[in-house]
């Protein structure tokens, strides 16, 4: 089974930039799609992106859409997440995981596997 690690986390002042990198342990493409979720301090753990292995198309939740863009390379074993125009609501703990079942459904947890231990990024003056 694929491992994750990400990594690129960091403090940042709002309105600045991160790109995190989810490097997996095996081929991505034995997986439908790669997903970025985040959980904040007392909150649930939330869908934020998602693309496919087949061909790179991608999902957003609204809470990042225009600010955050997910992308993919297949060679490298590697999805990446750039973040934009951060704000404070940002801060939390960044996964990725793989998608098991395709489709990219972000909404829930249910079907992705092999997750990382995280990166942290923190929105602050």
């Amino acid at each position: 089974q694929v491992q994750f690690v990400e990594s690129g986390g960091g403090l940042v002042q709002p309105g600045g930039s991160l790109r995190l990198s989810c490097i997996a342990s095996a081929v991505t493409s034995h997986y439908y799609a790669i997903g970025w979720f985040r959980q904040a301090p007392g909150k649930e753990r939330e869908g934020i992106a998602c693309i496919s292995v087949i061909d790179g198309s991608a999902v957003y939740a609204d809470s990042v859409k225009g600010r955050f863009t997910i992308s993919r390379d297949i060679d490298k074993d590697t999805v990446y997440l750039q973040l934009n125009g951060l704000k404070p609501e940002d801060t939390a703990v960044y996964y990725c995981a793989a998608d098991s079942r395709g489709g990219c459904g972000i909404a829930t947890t249910y079907g992705f596997v092999s997750w990382g231990q995280g990166t942290q990024v923190t929105v602050s003056s």
